[in-house]
């Protein structure tokens, strides 16, 4: 730990504290925002909001959005919109249900053909914004269109298509399974806990290996005092959540497959040279053109990707659902945008992370459920949730003025 202690490139801890939260001001409010949302709803609940079951439902409940905010925080960064990716999650979803239901697909050959499909939608709306420059709102806008009349067309017939595989309503609905270890913690979901720990140890060990790198390069880092009171804090996040969700039934299917995505495209978005050239491409398009990047490329991906998305969050929907309905991915694309926005994604493009648009989606998903146990009128949930993205947006807008 000697390499990891003061050293001069490191800044005193008051310095540190204030650089940081300058610096990183939006994360620091957006983190601040969640949790004083989750101690309101505890008080104003009697704890029932923090409660390992309602905790469990809200990730759940997330999770479809979730996805689709990760996706929507490339759209962003690139400096477009995708308004059709609600109708596409609920055409693809309701395909899954139909080729299962009507056709006798089996589950492995629906999940693959579903997300193809996906892919390859994401790519043709690209098309007229990346040949022919057509703005991002208006293709997507009437790609939605297209989608949301295949919705109506498939299940005109049926109405709701009910989903009978049991394997793929687990997807929504499922846990994993615990270890066998019924005298050890009784009430507690045993295999949650070792996640939760092997966690905090991947955590501390990305840590400290992050700050090793910024001090050979000889950046600048914060105190040893602060860089040891975060890996507490973070740790003792994970360990909290970990403690609750495994007093319920543990870790959920759609948790575990948010984090794969989040897992996927962090890592793509920070360690590759593909992510480097999206943060690029939303910084300057013209510069990046100019440095060799082709901004079409760029722009066919991150659709893709959104695409691939939207099938995903189909799935998930659909399965937790366990069935397809007419108004499958209805106002999915401002759900995502919101949780992207209100987590820290710039509207001016080259801004905004994957972490920062998951715990947006976290803010706006708390609000729904604190406000639906407090029993408030739908009318004055959507106006809160409008007024916080507002402030969101135009915290944003301020804070980049000061920079």
């Amino acid at each position: 730990m000697e390499d990891l202690k003061q050293k001069p490139s490191e800044v005193n801890l008051s310095k540190s504290l204030l650089d940081i939260m300058k610096s990183n001001i939006s994360d620091y409010f957006m983190f601040i925002a969640l949790i004083v949302i989750m101690i309101f709803f505890t008080v104003t609940t009697d704890g029932v909001f923090i409660s390992s079951r309602n905790i469990s439902n809200l990730i759940n409940q997330m999770g479809y959005i979730a996805v689709l905010a990760v996706g929507m925080t490339l759209i962003i960064v690139i400096r477009h919109i995708d308004l059709s990716v609600g109708y596409l999650a609920g055409f693809l979803g309701a395909f899954a249900a139909i080729a299962m239901s009507f056709w006798g697909w089996p589950i492995y050959a629906v999940i693959p053909a579903v997300m193809i499909m996906g892919i390859l939608a994401g790519m043709l709306t690209a098309t007229p914004v990346a040949k022919l420059g057509v703005p991002a709102f208006v293709s997507t806008m009437a790609a939605g269109l297209i989608f949301r009349g295949a919705l109506l067309l498939v299940t005109m017939g049926t109405g709701t298509i009910v989903i009978k595989d049991p394997v793929f309503n687990a997807i929504g609905n499922g846990f994993i399974p615990d270890l066998p270890l019924g005298g050890l913690l009784p009430g507690r979901h045993k295999l949650t806990l070792v996640i939760g720990l092997i966690g905090i140890i991947l955590s501390i060990y990305s840590a400290i290996k992050g700050r090793r790198t910024k001090l050979s390069y000889n950046f600048q880092v914060p105190s040893f005092g602060l860089f040891i009171a975060q890996l507490v804090l973070i740790s003792g996040l994970i360990g909290y959540i970990s403690w609750i969700l495994s007093g319920y039934n543990g870790i959920s299917w759609s948790l575990v497959i948010l984090l794969l995505v989040v897992a996927v495209f962090q890592f793509i978005t920070t360690k590759t040279p593909l992510g480097r050239h999206i943060y690029a491409v939303g910084g300057n398009p013209e510069a990046a053109e100019l440095s060799g990047i082709s901004v079409a490329k760029i722009t066919y991906i991150v659709f893709a990707a959104m695409g691939l998305l939207s099938s995903l969050s189909g799935i998930m929907y659909a399965s937790r659902l366990r069935s397809a309905t007419t108004t499958a991915g209805l106002g999915f694309e401002t759900d995502a945008i919101a949780a992207a926005f209100v987590g820290g994604v710039s509207a001016a493009g080259g801004v905004g992370t994957i972490t920062g648009s998951i715990i947006g989606a976290l803010v706006m998903m708390s609000l729904t459920s604190g406000m639906n146990l407090m029993n408030i009128d739908i009318s004055v949930q959507y106006i809160v949730r409008g007024a916080v993205l507002v402030l969101a947006v135009i915290f944003d807008r301020i804070t980049r003025r000061k920079k």
